[in-house]
């Protein structure tokens, strides 16, 4: 058994009571010559304390839909439809002031770029310290000394020290740690992380991956988490959903989909990945062509110009969500010639 399945099987039991609930999102850029339809009809649901990774090529729609989830798109070049329930409340109806108060403290976000995030007056501290004191009625001086146990917690070295540096005199590694605490600062039962590793080098990618897998599980957080490195899905996350064109094609356990994809876009980006049964010099397989034009989508399914399997339906109508399990569901007419695992 591979670590990434050990890591997986290993994995803490949580309520099964569902705490994100997203129902037919759809996410609309108007601020171009022609609309933009970033997101089509997602459906996705995140268990209390469940990570799940939003897996896809660029242009996927995987960043909009977790940005929708904290309605982070200007609303004058944008429009979403749908719900995004949390905790049971709709964010996509909520007002300005409730949503105000649903950031930082029901849900945040680590973001892809800390240095583009965290502003670059401020220093760190005072940056974690007024997060803390938007959302709780305590002193400053309490509120400094929650943000040291923040730095201890995600383990900054001389984190007495690293709170008074700016975000330009910390390294990549330490920044996103930072954003980390920023993040938990109000205690939020919901984390979305938006390429939380991208900016980093390999060594530094595996420890701020486990150091979120550890806090996820210390604080029992539901956790949304987009990427489109697939190893970097595997090792953090207990389900993945797929994403191609703005929909969902394929969602199910990590250990599922590694072993029997049946969409063939997942089959296609696990056979571009290099692993231990792929041979040293051997070419990797590739994906021909190129993502729709996502402000003229196809009539049928988005994949078929892609896709060695389509036939004339796939290129007429978009193919409806079958459920292949309890627990592993695809997008796609042509499941029945799709059973061999990878």
């Amino acid at each position: 058994m591979s670590s990434a399945e050990t890591l997986n099987s290993t994995t803490t039991e949580h309520s099964v009571e569902t705490y994100v609930d997203i129902r037919d999102l759809t996410v609309t850029f108007t601020g171009g010559r022609k609309p933009v339809q970033a997101v089509s009809g997602v459906n996705l649901k995140v268990k209390r304390g469940e990570v799940v990774a939003l897996i896809g090529e660029s242009g996927s729609g995987k960043s909009v839909t977790l940005r929708s989830v904290l309605r982070l798109h200007n609303p004058v070049r944008s429009k979403i439809g749908g719900q995004v329930l949390v905790g049971g409340e709709d964010v996509v109806a909520m007002s300005a002031a409730k949503l105000s108060s649903f950031r930082g403290k029901v849900a945040s976000m680590i973001f892809q770029e800390p240095l583009l995030a965290l502003d670059p007056v401020y220093t760190v501290g005072e940056q974690i310290i007024e997060a803390i004191l938007r959302h709780e009625n305590i002193s400053k001086t309490e509120a400094r000394q929650r943000a040291l146990s923040l730095f201890e917690r995600v383990r900054i070295p001389s984190p007495e020290r690293r709170l008074d540096a700016y975000p330009h005199e910390m390294s990549g590694g330490m920044r996103q740690r930072a954003m980390i605490s920023l993040a938990l600062a109000s205690h939020p039962q919901l984390l979305l992380a938006d390429e939380p590793t991208t900016a980093l080098d390999a060594t530094v990618q595996i420890q701020i991956l486990l150091l979120l897998r550890e806090l996820q599980r210390e604080l029992g957080l539901s956790v949304i988490f987009v990427t489109h490195d697939i190893g970097a899905a595997v090792e953090v996350a207990d389900r993945i959903a797929v994403m191609y064109a703005g929909r969902i094609v394929e969602q199910g356990t990590t250990r599922t989909l590694l072993r029997s994809p049946r969409h063939p876009y997942t089959r296609a980006l696990l056979k571009s990945l290099a692993h231990g049964s792929v041979a040293k010099g051997t070419r990797l397989e590739t994906i021909p062509g190129s993502p729709p034009d996502l402000s003229n989508l196809p009539a049928g399914c988005s994949f078929a110009d892609r896709c060695t399997l389509a036939q004339d339906a796939c290129r007429v109508s978009i193919p409806e969500i079958t459920e292949i399990s309890p627990d592993h569901s695809a997008r796609c007419f042509r499941l029945d010639q799709t059973m061999a695992a990878i």
